[in-house]
């Protein structure tokens, strides 16, 4: 188990990140060098050797190894992100990026995404070398830049040019799970992600004649796209079913007693109450509008209109997916791809995720792990590319009047202390066992 030592370092080292301010504005406009550094120092005074890379000047990414004590066994990858979104100071109870621990809690922009799990990270393989302590298995330890925007100076550009420091790596676990939801019953579920959807964000252009806004014009594009974004912003994706979703859908039917009727999710989501809230964005594709672009003065019709739209998609529903936008856009609008990840899947029967499940419930005698599937996406999507399987797994036990969710990219993010001491022994726990 974690040592008493180890649970002060995880709120200092969680605190302490906060400070340095790592906001992705997005477009190249963040630096994460500091924190990479800072990073990087705590794993060399666990005697390691951390390797900080670059693909951009400031964009940092660190990676390091835990040598493990069976070299014939599979290494497993440990991700965290080092950059956040940003904070606007003035909507916020305490400054975003003064990590003030106050009342048992650490405030401030990254506390749950993810500087929280880095502080777990740092803290976990600190005692380890206090205590002597190897893994069984190689631990690839990477703090990643960008994670918040493309991943192109991040997990994207260590997966495509330094894929020898992840050799032997078959499975990763990052962030967005393992933490507790309240199902209002007075449940403990711990949900561990076992798959994402793909990520999909899209551009759509429509083109049409340029005049005077006196005029007709049945050649309008502000016209044309508008009628593109309401065909996708009302339309209902059919439903669709993954493994993990099946599974999510099944484990939570059984713990309330409830017949696992899958030919109709809607009545069964509603039967579930607040647990459907784990499963019911990942049950179908999506796409929201989210952006407009068009004209530059009243009284013209502008011969180009802009529009972007967060589009999602389910494991094995890529085809199908740009099938519908070929037909929701028509044939007045053009489509592609603004940025564009894989949908993952990882398997529930594998030792791993029992060895997850293992150590929660060690901790959390109380709680249910139950699999979801994530509605969004992290880095183990570009690490997917070097054939490593993805769990989300950064544990969390949390009060009922926290909501979690809520505080990604939130105001007056927070984690409370206790919840960061839970998370290193879980973590602990389970990376001694992997």
């Amino acid at each position: 188990m974690a040592d008493g030592q180890a649970l002060d370092e995880v709120v200092r080292f969680t605190s302490e990140l906060i400070r340095i301010d790592t906001s992705n504005f997005g477009g190249g406009d963040c630096r994460e060098r500091p924190a990479a550094e800072y990073a990087a120092e705590r794993l060399a005074g666990a005697g390691l050797e951390p390797i900080l890379l670059e693909r951009t000047a400031g964009r940092t990414n660190v990676v390091a190894r835990v040598e493990g004590t069976d070299a014939t066994a599979d290494a497993l990858l440990v991700h965290g992100h080092l950059d956040v979104v940003p904070a606007q100071a003035a909507d916020w109870r305490v400054d975003p990026f003064s990590g003030e621990v106050r009342g048992g809690v650490v405030w401030g922009r990254g506390a749950v995404d993810m500087k929280n799990m880095d502080a777990m990270i740092l803290a976990v393989v600190r005692a380890w070398a206090r205590e002597g302590v190897r893994p069984r298995r190689d631990i690839v330890v990477a703090f990643t830049a960008d994670e918040e925007a493309s991943a192109e100076d991040g997990s994207g550009f260590l997966a495509e040019h330094h894929p020898e420091l992840f050799e032997g790596c078959t499975e990763g676990v990052g962030e967005s799970g393992a933490f507790t939801f309240h199902d209002g019953t007075g449940r403990h579920l711990y949900p561990v992600a076992a798959g994402e959807r793909g990520t999909a964000w899209l551009k759509l252009t429509a083109r049409g004649r340029a005049g005077h806004g006196s005029k007709v014009n049945k050649e309008n594009a502000v016209t044309r796209l508008a009628a593109a974004v309401t065909r996708i912003g009302e339309h209902r994706w059919p439903l669709r079913l993954t493994p993990t979703v099946t599974a999510a859908l099944t484990e939570l039917a059984a713990l309330y007693g409830i017949e696992p009727d899958l030919t109709d999710v809607d009545v069964l989501l509603d039967k579930l109450g607040p647990a459907a809230g784990l499963v019911e964005s990942t049950i179908r594709n999506s796409a929201n509008p989210t952006m407009l672009n068009a004209g530059y003065k009243v009284n013209v019709i502008p011969g180009e209109a802009v529009a972007f739209v967060d589009g999602r998609y389910l494991y094995g529903t890529e085809d199908e997916f740009r099938a519908t936008l070929d037909r929701l856009t028509g044939p007045d609008v053009d489509w592609e791809f603004h940025h564009r990840e894989v949908a993952l899947q990882a398997p529930l029967n594998s030792p791993t995720y029992a060895r997850m499940r293992a150590a929660v419930e060690e901790f959390a005698p109380d709680g249910h792990v139950v699999p979801y599937c994530m509605s969004g996406g992290t880095d183990a999507k570009q690490f997917s590319r070097l054939g490593i399987t993805g769990y989300g797994f950064a544990p969390l036990k949390l009060p009922e009047d926290l909501d979690y969710q809520a505080l990604f990219h939130g105001v007056d993010e927070r984690v409370p202390v206790e919840a960061l001491h839970f998370g290193v022994q879980v973590l602990d726990r389970f990376l001694r066992t992997a």
